[in-house]
C-alpha cells in the first residue's frame, strides 16, 4: 500500500524546485548567461516571469557603473557577494544583505565593481534617466 502522504502531494501537483543554473563543484564559477541591464551593469535572470511580478537576478556592475535613481514599488533584497556597492546613504559591501521597502526611491552606483544577488518582489519604475 502506497503512503498516503504521497497520495497528497501527487493530488496537489509535485513542487518543482527552480534550478536554471545548476551549482558548480565548491571554488568553480557560477555559468551564466549575462545581458546588458544598463550601461556597465548586467544581469543574470534567475527569474522573471511578468514585467510587474517578481523577479531576481545576479547583477554584475563594472567599476564606476551606476543606475540611475529609481523607485521600488515592492521590496528589495540585496545580498551583495563580492566587491561593493553604494546607495546616497551608505557603501554596502560583500556579505551586507539589505532590504528595502516599497516606496523607497535610490541610484546604485560601484566604485570599484561588484556582483550582488537582487530579489524583487515588485517592478521598478525610473525616476531619472542617466545623463
Amino acid at each position: 500500500m502506497k503512503d498516503p502522504a504521497d497520495a497528497k502531494t501527487a493530488a496537489r501537483g509535485a513542487a518543482v524546485p527552480l534550478s536554471i543554473y545548476p551549482m558548480p563543484p565548491f571554488g568553480e564559477p557560477l555559468d551564466v548567461s549575462w545581458e546588458d541591464l544598463r550601461p556597465g551593469v548586467q544581469a543574470a535572470w534567475l527569474y522573471r516571469h511578468d514585467p510587474d511580478g517578481p523577479s531576481a537576478a545576479l547583477l554584475r556592475y563594472q567599476p564606476g557603473a551606476s543606475v540611475p535613481e529609481h523607485e521600488h514599488l515592492g521590496y528589495e533584497h540585496i545580498f551583495v557577494l563580492q566587491g561593493a556597492q553604494s546607495d546616497d546613504s551608505r557603501t554596502y559591501a560583500a556579505g551586507t544583505l539589505t532590504v528595502f521597502p516599497p516606496g523607497l526611491s535610490h541610484r546604485i552606483a560601484s566604485a570599484t565593481g561588484c556582483i550582488a544577488l537582487a530579489i524583487w518582489t515588485g517592478p521598478i519604475r525610473f525616476t531619472q534617466e542617466p545623463e
